[in-house]
């Protein structure tokens, strides 16, 4: 027998669109901790990150993947996660970018070929 368990990307992260108003109510919810944020107000992510993660995570392999500031970055120009920038990794002979959400502090990797990417000014 083959079981499929889907789980988060990002353990512990719910991602909701809610008006400031509404930031009190949320956090009351058992377990939320706090908002995403700079310390003085929460910050979004904006919503063409989010429908981009959306439709490539459906279409492509992805794995967490440790948070990263600084390497070689390049953005992926084909494909359903096209658009987004990462830094260029290898793992077991493929080349992987790490896409980094700034807001969350969380990145993910997922497998690319060398002709979907190109080199980030």
């Amino acid at each position: 027998m083959t079981m499929k368990l889907d789980l988060p990307l990002f353990v512990g992260y719910v991602f909701v669109r809610i008006a400031l108003a509404e930031r009190v109510r949320v956090l009351e919810a058992p377990a939320a901790v706090s908002l995403v944020g700079n310390g003085r107000e929460p910050l979004p992510l904006p919503d063409a990150e989010i429908d981009t993660l959306r439709r490539g995570l459906r279409l492509r392999q992805v794995d967490p993947y440790p948070y990263l500031k600084v390497g070689n970055r390049a953005r992926i120009r084909s494909g359903a996660l096209a658009g987004l920038e990462g830094v260029v990794v290898r793992k077991d002979d493929r080349l992987k970018v790490v896409v980094s959400i700034d807001a969350i502090m969380r990145s993910f990797a997922v497998h690319v070929h060398a002709d979907e990417l190109e080199p980030c000014a």
